[in-house]
């Protein structure tokens, strides 16, 4: 029988795709009627782009994507602190790639529709309960408007849902809406000046107000004025209530705009790049707490519906891949099993369970809120704030929670390797 997937985003056809390269056939479910390329930028990080390579994608990731050079920390004064290079500079066998969600979405739903067929990626199909079988699992579905649109029958059943997940609400139903810290991300695009080396990632601020940006768009760069994803975070009064998350409701720059005012650096025109999006979008910062259990039987959760974290250290949808190719991986290995799922979250729980936790303590830019700390009037050598000591040793301790150290990631074969396959007339 078929591999079920709750979920059409980056984790679902990732997962989908990495079942179909080892001849597993799978079969795709989304809530929403159709699926379009939503968003803002995102970066996928060395170990995750690997995974994408072996399945064939680097080509199309190239297309639209910038291959990130450095990462750079700043003061809220626009004074360098760190930096460091990434992808390919940084020693990497892959790169780091710096991309618009939408059209990373877009690539792998292309590829899954070729792939798999379109026939087994199914919109307007949300998941409203399932039981277990003798061989499997049996699903039931409901349309928007909660009318039953169909049963269907799977050796196991994924849970890809995303930080809302029906899965997740099911398995946990006392756990209630997803925690807010008190701060909201304004995410945007603008096309604007090229910055630093023109493929930099920057970061600015501190924990209270922090601005990040970094190019999107290699056609666009090409023409001499990339596409800039920015994010302008800011930290709310503790008793500030802020409306539920809504990820496609239009920012308010009058909200924050003027906190940013005076950011103007001789590298970078934060306020002008802010007052000049294309669009903008308000994203309250918001994840859960860990569980102590993903696998039930012949399902599972993974990506946001298992571990939704803070979007710090770009982690979130790099993650999700990770997770999708262990999945396969272990399949392959142990079959359309409970031992497989289990195996999966053996790997990828206590990982993922680090993360949260770390993200939550700022990761690597906890530089940025130790500087303010220490010198919010300012400083003229960072050295004389933090000792280089410190800055390589944070850096350095999450490249190993989040599993892209470079030396050991260079020396680790790919998960799922592009040539793994059994069953191969299965995905004919």
């Amino acid at each position: 029988m078929t591999v079920l997937v709750a979920g059409g985003g980056i984790g679902g056809l990732t997962v989908a795709l990495s079942l179909h390269q080892i001849g597993v056939p799978v079969k795709v479910f989304e809530s929403v009627t159709a699926l379009k390329p939503l968003g803002v930028g995102i970066n996928v990080l060395p170990h995750a782009c690997r995974e994408l390579i072996e399945l064939g994608l680097l080509d199309k990731l190239d297309e639209t994507g910038v291959r990130t050079k450095e990462l750079a920390y700043f003061s809220k004064h626009g004074k360098p602190i760190w930096s460091e290079p990434r992808g390919l500079d940084a020693g990497y066998k892959w790169p780091q790639v710096s991309i618009h969600r939408g059209i990373l979405h877009q690539v792998l739903l292309d590829a899954t529709r070729e792939r798999i067929g379109t026939g087994n990626i199914l919109t307007g199909h949300h998941l409203r309960d399932w039981t277990e079988t003798a061989d499997g699992v049996r699903t039931q579905f409901v349309n928007k408007d909660g009318d039953a649109i169909g049963d269907y029958d799977g050796t196991l059943l994924i849970g890809a849902d995303g930080i809302h997940s029906a899965m997740r609400a099911r398995l946990y139903p006392q756990e209630g809406a997803p925690i807010w810290n008190g701060r909201i991300l304004w995410r945007g695009v603008t096309e604007g000046e090229p910055f630093l080396s023109g493929r930099t990632m920057i970061m600015a601020g501190h924990e209270s107000l922090k601005f990040v940006c970094y190019p999107i768009s290699r056609a666009a760069t090409e023409r001499g004025r990339p596409t800039i994803n920015w994010i302008a975070e800011r930290l709310l009064p503790p008793d500030y209530q802020w409306r539920r998350e809504d990820y496609n409701r239009a920012g308010k720059l009058d909200e924050f705009l003027p906190y940013f005012q005076d950011w103007t650096f001789d590298w970078l025109d934060v306020p002008g790049l802010i007052r000049n999006a294309q669009y903008c979008y308000e994203y309250p910062l918001v994840d859960r707490d860990p569980l102590e259990r993903w696998t039930f039987g012949r399902v599972t959760l993974m990506g946001d519906a298992a571990h939704p974290m803070y979007p710090i250290g770009s982690n979130g949808a790099s993650q999700a891949i990770l997770d999708a190719r262990v999945l396969g991986r272990e399949i392959l290995a142990k079959g359309e099993t409970q031992a497989a799922l289990q195996a999966y979250e053996d790997e990828r729980r206590p990982a993922t369970t680090q993360l949260v936790l770390l993200n939550r303590k700022n990761g690597p830019e906890q530089v940025m809120q130790m500087v303010e700390e220490r010198a919010p009037d300012g400083f003229d050598k960072v050295t004389d704030v933090l000792s280089r000591q410190e800055l390589e040793d944070i850096a350095a301790n999450y490249k190993k929670v989040a599993g892209f150290q470079v030396d050991a990631l260079n020396a680790k074969p790919p998960i799922l390797p592009a040539g793994a396959g059994r069953r191969a007339e299965a995905a004919e």
